[in-house]
């Protein structure tokens, strides 16, 4: 079932659509870094792993800036579903190099499996009816995002305390930016959540280009 599109004036999503355009460029030339990295660095799964973290930054930017940018039509609306999908793959595609690049072994495949199937769930939810389930959606997105606490023993164990401040203040960026996502009566509050987004993943780029990458 197609959702309502969220009404924002014309300045509002001017600033939506730059805000993560510029996220857009970024994610394309990260991706080219990470890639070109991992290659040096790491092993066939690290490459892979860079190339996947890559891909969900690059639709998740890509795809917010088109739906900011459209008029409300129908194709908004689609994209709207796509926009909060995204999310989803991009939280599954910034554990990927985290679970199998850096933990390995059955801990993590196993994180890997349970990030994929919420993944799924949640796109599944999003598909039907993005407003009736947006609440869990919500309850989904920060459990995927804090779920690694579970292998954070691992993490800890294979990181260091330099990079342990990446992965916390990236969460910590994407989780206080919903403060600002639901407050949707006060002007340009969502293009201040778009600038959190952006913090959060500039924070865990560099967690995942220097802390999960290299070989260990």
């Amino acid at each position: 079932m197609m959702s309502r599109v969220n009404s924002q004036s014309l300045g509002e999503e001017i600033a939506n659509a730059i805000s993560h355009g510029v996220g857009t460029l970024l994610s394309v030339a990260g991706t080219v870094v990470a890639i070109v990295y991992a290659c040096f660095v790491s092993d066939a799964m690290g490459v892979v792993s860079a190339s996947l973290y890559g891909f969900s930054l690059i639709l998740l930017y890509c795809v917010s800036t088109i739906y900011h940018s459209l008029a409300n039509n129908r194709a908004k609306k689609v994209f709207q579903v796509l926009d909060h999908c995204s999310i989803f793959i991009l939280i599954l595609g910034t554990d990927i190099p985290v679970y199998l690049s850096l933990i390995r072994g059955p801990l993590g495949w196993a994180m890997f499996g349970i990030a994929t199937a919420i993944t799924t769930f949640g796109i599944v939810l999003n598909s039907i009816n993005l407003n009736r389930f947006k609440k869990l959606s919500m309850i989904l997105y920060i459990l995927m995002g804090w779920i690694v606490v579970v292998a954070l023993w691992k993490i800890i164990q294979l990181v260091p305390p330099s990079g342990m401040y990446f992965l916390v203040l990236g969460g910590l960026m994407y989780t206080i930016g919903i403060i600002f996502y639901k407050m949707k009566n006060i002007k340009f509050m969502h293009s201040v959540w778009h600038l959190f987004v952006l913090g959060g993943s500039i924070l865990h780029y560099f967690f995942v280009l220097f802390y999960t990458l290299p070989l260990k």
